[in-house]
C-alpha cells in the first residue's frame, strides 16, 4: 500500500500546525569563551617568560641583555619559587652563572618576591635585542700617518705581492699609528 504525497496546500497546513525548534545561537568566539579561564590561570600561575622579554634590558642591564634571553619560567610545586630558563650565548654562560644570584634578585623585583629561586642556563644562539643599538663589529680606523711614515710604508711594500699589498698596508698603518705597538726591539 503506497502512500500518496501530500499536495502543496496540505504541506502548508501541516507545517503551520507543527512547532519547530528555534535556530541555535552561534557559538561564542574562542577568546571570549576562554577569557575567564585565562584570567584564572594568569592569577594562579602568573605571566611566563614572555612578560620578562620586553623589559629584559631594564631588568639585567644592557651588557647581559645582549647575550641572554628568558626562555621559560616554571613554577615550583607547592607554592615554592620557580625556575627561570635563560638562553645564553656560549661564551657568556660562565659570566651569567657567576651573576646568577644578582639576576634572580633583579627578576624577583620585577615579578614579585620568591617568584624565581633558580636559574637554568641553556647555551645557544641569542638574537640581538630590539631596543639596544647593535655593537660595532669593525674596529675603528687608525689615525692617518705622517707623510714621511706613509712614504716609508709604501716603499717597504713595493715588492710585496699585489694580493697581499692592501692587507699589509692596513696592518702597517695600524702598527705605526699605535706608539706602544709600533716600537721594535731596538727602541725605535
Amino acid at each position: 500500500m503506497r502512500r500518496t504525497l501530500p499536495t502543496d496546500a496540505e504541506v502548508q497546513e501541516i507545517l503551520s500546525r507543527r512547532r519547530t525548534r528555534p535556530a541555535p545561537r552561534p557559538a561564542p568566539r574562542a577568546g571570549r569563551a576562554l577569557q575567564g579561564l585565562i584570567k584564572e590561570l594568569d592569577a594562579k600561575f602568573g605571566r611566563g617568560a614572555s612578560a620578562l622579554e620586553p623589559r629584559w634590558a631594564e631588568i639585567v642591564g644592557d651588557r647581559l641583555a645582549r647575550v641572554t634571553r628568558p626562555q621559560k619560567l616554571s613554577k615550583g610545586r607547592g607554592g615554592a619559587g620557580g625556575v627561570l630558563e635563560l638562553r645564553v650565548a656560549g661564551p657568556a654562560a660562565l659570566l651569567v652563572q657567576h651573576q646568577s644570584e644578582d639576576i634572580i634578585q633583579r627578576v624577583n623585583l620585577f615579578l614579585g618576591p620568591g617568584s624565581v629561586e633558580k636559574l637554568r642556563i641553556a647555551q645557544g644562539p641569542v638574537k640581538p635585542p630590539v631596543g639596544l643599538p647593535a655593537q660595532a663589529r669593525s674596529r675603528p680606523k687608525p689615525p692617518p700617518l705622517a707623510a714621511a711614515a706613509e712614504a716609508e710604508l709604501k716603499a717597504t711594500l713595493a715588492e710585496a705581492p699585489e694580493s697581499l699589498k692592501a692587507s699589509l698596508e692596513q696592518l702597517g698603518r695600524a702598527v705605526l699609528s699605535d706608539p706602544e705597538k709600533g716600537r721594535d726591539r731596538s727602541g725605535r
